[in-house]
């Protein structure tokens, strides 16, 4: 199996630069279960394909004002991107400067907060701050928007770049599949009888990240913090051993839920996971999958052809492409269902 084997065409002016004026105000194209054949349809339309008793997923993770800039002591300009809290006033960050910084450096940031590199570990910098990092990216931070909206990030982007549901803070992504939800939306499908989990991955820039060669077998995916709590783990099995559908609102649903069930059945888990999901895969928990459109030949689009089947994922691609479908972390929606009596 080849990377190039999920490639598909996508004209520039496709990529989608801004998010819809409202969150649901976004097309959604439907790979139903009994036909090979998309329909178009639009965002608003979900709760008609949902049924009453269906386990909706949510990623709780909340995105990080990750991108702050600074200064070296030499005069430097530095921009930081941090990839995960190590602790109140430590993180893990990329760092962007003509010259690499050296340990025991100081970079003076926004706001008047500074920074200290303590190491280098492969391609990030331990850095230990002088006040607590959340706080000081809250305040002084910028969006991390994603490398192909090619534009700073606006006032605007800090509510939209972000679920209404997102609580537990330390994405540098959002989970893009959420977006699309509004508190009003969720009251409706409350009310048509589905029901909610959470489970928390936080997003890392890794996610942007091309498979290194062609081959995707052997590969391995960069790692992720993920938290299926005990409560939602127990939901997952009481709705699968019910015969309810267990629907992940978006790829990073399906990675938590897959990580916590390689025996079998959904169990707590905290900790890290590398899983890489791509065509053969065995799915044991995901029964429905809402999803955004993903980048060529990236391990996300893998994923959702692992779970729809690729040749069938690539032709709905390729007629939202023809359909002027709206792409990527600010585009449009797809709710795919495996096909009715075959695997993915």
């Amino acid at each position: 199996m080849r990377k190039s084997d999920f490639y598909y065409e996508l004209p520039p002016d496709l990529i989608a630069q801004y998010p819809p004026s409202e969150r649901t105000h976004a097309r959604l194209l439907h790979l139903d279960g009994a036909s090979a054949v998309p329909v178009d349809r639009t965002f608003v339309d979900l709760p008609r394909l949902l049924r009453a008793g269906d386990l909706l997923v949510f990623n709780d993770t909340r995105v990080l004002r990750a991108r702050i800039h600074g200064t070296k002591d030499t005069g430097g300009r530095v921009e930081l991107l941090v990839e995960r809290v190590l602790g109140e006033r430590r993180a893990s960050a990329h760092v962007r400067a003509s010259k690499p910084p050296k340990p025991g450096q100081r970079i003076a940031l926004e706001g008047g907060a500074a920074c200290r590199v303590e190491r280098r570990t492969g391609e990030l910098y331990d850095l230990a701050f002088d006040r607590p990092v959340l706080e000081t990216l809250e305040r002084h931070g910028h969006v991390p928007l994603p490398p192909y909206i090619d534009r700073a990030d606006e006032p605007g982007d800090h509510a939209r770049y972000q679920t209404v549901y997102a609580r537990v803070p330390g994405a540098v992504a959002a989970p893009t599949a959420g977006l699309h939800f509004d508190e009003a939306l969720l009251a409706q499908l409350d009310a048509a009888g589905t029901e909610r989990a959470c489970v928390t991955l936080h997003v890392g820039s890794g996610t942007f990240q091309p498979l290194r060669g062609d081959e995707v077998e052997g590969q391995r995916l960069h790692a992720e913090r993920v938290v299926v709590s005990a409560q939602a783990a127990d939901r997952v099995n009481r709705a699968k051993g019910e015969g309810r559908r267990v629907v992940a609102v978006g790829t990073t649903v399906v990675r938590a839920l897959e990580a916590s069930a390689r025996e079998g059945r959904a169990r707590a888990f905290d900790g890290e996971t590398d899983i890489f999901i791509y065509p053969g895969f065995r799915f044991r928990v995901v029964d429905a999958l809402l999803t955004n459109f993903h980048l060529p030949e990236s391990t996300l689009l893998m994923l959702v052809c692992a779970f729809g089947g690729t040749e069938r994922v690539l032709a709905a691609y390729r007629h939202a492409v023809r359909q002027r479908y709206r792409f990527y972390s600010y585009g449009d929606a797809m709710f795919v269902e495996p096909r009715t009596g075959a695997t993915a």
